[in-house]
């Protein structure tokens, strides 16, 4: 044992069990994450259960576990007994999406072929058997013939929902931001004394005229929704229950129990596109989350901007042109504790410094006419990227001081020998050289910062954002727009969700997007610096 420590063998061990243990760690709450979040789209069957006293429940089974044995009935006892979970859907009549069965209260369980599942957009998934199909109260079709027949009417009914979407979002809003541009131009005329009695009337006579054009879209509207308000589905649920639901609140409708494993598989990829490009619905727990990959892709693209000059900048000075001293060392400590200060007090300095008092400022300066109704002066993604970026930045001062002291120092010398001065050394030589180094602190920025939620929640993200930072109207880019992000989302989804049962599978299902984003966001940054390190390595050094 003595010569086991002196030789170090027991260390070297003891630090290979340690790293095991966290690579351990690490892929196990990969796995878990994957396993669930994968899964979330697969179409499963449907299962119609009937029990011991009669009732009768129908959904997918979620999941299987064994029952506590001092919860199980003395006459069951003799055997594990296990309960299931089972989504019954039909929130609008059950009140809750999930319900637990012990299995020896089942009479039987099968899987027929008729079950159909409908998702809505409002009160989630309906599961049930087509009895017919109506429209403006005539019965169109009915048994087989009525599931044909609800297939063609929600192709009518999604192109008419494509078309009121298109109208409202394109033609309506350019005419409410004209509105509101001609209102805020007669606010600021009126603030500075430039109103005149002809301006105002040419201006109100816009607005007039821009309402009677608004109208005229409420009217197309309207128009469009007459095409679908009259068609509806009847369908009855498993325990005899007749439900009329209206055709132009359904996204889609199948059956899984007659679908084979290439259809299964159709519809996961329809249903994974669905997630990576449309926007959600009810409240975040159906339909996709494009707006949220926006907004975190582009606030990390703006802290980027910001941290990786101002980081590279700073190290620079601090280990090539700062005479090393008490000074100095006091920076770099500050600088180190920086790194671990809570992110919720960055987030209340964000809100202090750049919201209240840069934000505050700039409408005090540019636009005070629209005062007391802040442009600037509140939360948005600029606000919130240069936050993250103060919360970053000593992580990359410190990877690229240690990437700078790399360089070694005949390098240096030979390139002074040769006659180029501090700074000609500096950009040519030193910064080429460590850039790999770099890289290495702005891929441990970007995870760090694509992750944070907390300053986040007080400087510019939000629930449900109408708009992206980024559109087709002038200037295109509305950095003091609010923004979501899919940290944001997992936390309101999974801790701010009435339904939480509900909205579990688009948790796990975020949280795996999350990892793959900033994965992806690391490996571009690591194939740069690999291909960087690779040049230089072949270079003069």
């Amino acid at each position: 044992m003595k010569n086991l420590f002196k030789s170090g063998d027991i260390f070297l061990w003891f630090t290979g069990a340690v790293l095991g243990m966290i690579m351990f760690l690490v892929a196990g709450l990969l796995l878990i994450v994957s396993l669930q979040g994968v899964g979330v789209f697969w179409p499963g069957s449907v299962a119609e259960v009937e029990l011991k006293d009669g009732r009768r429940f129908a959904g997918e089974i979620m999941q299987e576990e064994n029952i506590p044995l001092t919860n199980v009935p003395d006459a069951y006892k003799e055997e594990v007994q296990t309960r299931i979970q089972i989504k019954t859907g039909n929130r609008d009549i059950y009140g809750l999406d999930f319900k637990w069965l012990n299995t020896y209260d089942i009479a039987s369980l099968q899987y027929p072929d008729d079950f159909v599942i409908i998702e809505r957009r409002e009160f989630g998934n309906f599961y049930g058997r087509v009895a017919s199909i109506s429209e403006n109260g005539t019965i169109i079709a009915s048994g087989a013939q009525a599931t044909e027949t609800l297939d063609q009417f929600l192709r009518k009914a999604l192109d008419v929902h494509d078309e009121q979407l298109h109208l409202e979002k394109g033609e309506g809003g350019r005419i409410n931001r004209a509105i509101e541009d001609t209102r805020l131009e007669i606010k600021r005329l009126k603030f500075y004394k430039e109103d005149t009695p002809e301006l105002l009337s040419s201006l109100e006579a816009e607005i007039h005229r821009l309402q009677e054009a608004y109208q005229g879209i409420q009217k197309q509207l309207e128009t469009l929704h007459l095409k679908t308000s009259g068609m509806y589905v009847s369908v009855i649920t498993t325990d005899g229950q007749t439900r009329d639901l209206p055709v132009s609140k359904i996204v889609r409708f199948y059956q899984p129990n007659t679908m084979n494993t290439f259809e299964k598989s159709g519809f996961y990829i329809s249903k994974i596109f669905e997630y990576l490009t449309d926007e959600p619905r009810e409240s975040n727990t159906e339909g996709g989350v494009f707006p949220a990959i926006f907004g975190t892709v582009l606030m990390v693209f703006l802290m980027n901007l910001v941290v990786v000059p101002f980081g590279v900048v700073a190290a620079l000075y601090l280990r090539e042109y700062a005479k090393q001293g008490i000074a100095v060392r006091l920076i770099r400590i500050a600088v180190n504790n920086l790194a671990g200060v809570p992110s919720i007090v960055f987030g209340i300095f964000g809100l202090g410094f750049f919201v209240y008092f840069c934000g505050g400022t700039i409408d005090q300066l540019f636009y005070p006419d629209r005062l007391p109704t802040p442009t600037w002066g509140t939360g948005g993604i600029l606000w919130a990227s240069l936050t993250l970026s103060l919360l970053t930045v000593p992580v990359v001062i410190v990877a690229t001081e240690e990437a700078l002291t790399t360089v070694p120092k005949g390098v240096r010398d030979a390139s002074l020998a040769l006659g180029a001065t501090k700074w000609q050394t500096t950009w040519r030589v030193v910064i080429p050289a460590s850039t790999p180094g770099i890289l290495t602190g702005v891929i441990l920025a970007m995870a760090r910062g694509a992750g944070e939620v907390a300053p986040l929640m007080i400087t510019g993200v939000v629930k449900l954002a109408p708009n992206l930072p980024l559109d087709g109207s002038f200037p295109f880019f509305h950095l003091d727009r609010k923004f979501m992000h899919l940290g944001f989302h997992i936390y309101d989804v999974g801790f701010q969700s009435p339904n939480v049962e509900a909205a579990k599978p688009m948790v796990f299902m975020t949280a795996l997007l999350l990892i793959t984003i900033v994965l992806l966001l690391n490996l571009t940054a690591i194939i740069v610096r690999a291909r960087l390190r690779k040049k230089y390595q072949g270079s003069a050094f």
